[in-house]
C-alpha cells in the first residue's frame, strides 16, 4: 500500500506582531515658567526715566488745580480758581540753578532786601517736598541771598512753636520749607502773607522715584489748601508774584 506523503508547508517569514501605541502625555508647563512669561507691568518710574524732562509752566499749575477741585467745585468756582497770566514770573526752562533763576526773576533783590522791616513775615517763599530738600536748596542759593536773612520752614526736628518765636523777634527775608509746616504757622499767626513779594515752587526737581513735589498726592494736597488760604487773593490782587523753579 502506497502512502502519501503531505507536503510540509514551507515556514513563511515571521510576521509581525503588531506593535502597541502609547500616548505620551504632553507635561504642563512648571508655573514658574507661566509667570516669567507674562509681561512686566510698566511702573511711573519706568516711563519717566525714558522720557525726557520738560519744564513746568504756569498752565501746568492751573490744570492741576482745576482737576483736584473738580468733582467738589461748581463750574462758577472752578473759574474763580483761575489766575492771570500776570501773576506768573518766568518759569524755569532747565537751564538755570537755584540763585541764577532767582536772580533772574527778582534782579532788585538786595534793594528790596535792605529795604525791609516787617516780622512774622518773609520777602519770599521757596516750598519744596521734603527737610531734605529745604536744606539743599538753602546751600544752593549763597550767591543770591548773600547776607539775606534765611529761616528753615519745615517740620523735621524743629518745633512749630521755636517757628513762631523767631519769626516774631527777628526779620526773615527767605523761607524755605514745605507746605503742610508753612501752613500751620499761618495757622497759628505766626506767619503772615501780605508783605510777601514771591512765592516760588521746587516745581521741576525729581526725587530718587523720580517724581516731582506735585506727583505727590499728599504734597500736592497740602500746596492747594495753602494756595486757598489767601495766596490766590494776593495774586489776583497783583502783589504777589509766582515762580516754577
Amino acid at each position: 500500500m502506497i502512502q502519501k506523503t503531505v507536503p510540509v508547508p514551507v515556514p513563511s517569514k515571521k510576521t509581525e506582531q503588531p506593535k502597541e501605541c502609547f500616548l505620551i502625555q504632553a507635561k504642563e508647563p512648571k508655573k514658574d515658567a507661566i509667570k516669567t512669561r507674562k509681561r512686566r507691568k510698566k511702573k511711573i518710574t519706568d516711563i519717566l526715566a525714558k522720557s525726557e524732562p520738560k519744564p513746568g509752566l504756569p498752565e501746568d499749575l492751573q490744570k492741576l488745580m482745576k482737576d483736584y477741585y473738580s468733582s467738589s467745585r461748581s463750574v462758577i468756582e472752578l473759574e474763580e480758581l483761575n489766575l492771570p497770566d500776570s501773576c506768573f514770573l518766568q518759569a524755569n526752562d532747565l537751564t538755570h540753578s537755584l540763585s541764577s533763576y532767582l536772580k533772574e526773576i527778582c534782579p532788585k533783590w538786595m534793594k528790596l532786601r535792605k529795604n525791609y522791616t516787617e516780622k512774622k513775615s518773609l520777602l519770599m517763599l521757596i516750598i519744596c517736598s521734603s527737610a531734605i530738600r529745604a536744606l539743599e536748596l538753602i546751600r544752593s542759593m549763597t550767591a543770591f541771598r548773600g547776607d539775606s536773612k534765611v529761616m528753615k520752614l519745615f517740620a523735621k526736628h524743629i518745633k512749630v512753636q521755636e517757628q513762631v518765636k523767631l519769626l516774631e523777634k527777628r526779620v526773615v527775608h527767605l523761607g524755605v520749607g514745605t507746605p503742610g509746616r508753612i501752613k500751620e504757622l499761618i495757622k497759628q499767626d505766626g506767619l503772615h502773607l501780605n508783605p510777601l513779594k514771591f512765592l516760588v515752587f521746587d516745581w521741576n526737581w525729581r526725587d530718587q522715584k523720580l517724581r516731582r513735589m506735585m506727583d505727590i498726592p499728599e504734597i500736592r494736597k497740602e500746596v492747594f489748601e495753602l494756595l486757598e488760604m489767601g495766596v490766590l487773593d494776593l495774586c489776583k490782587s497783583g502783589s504777589l508774584k509766582l515762580g516754577l523753579f
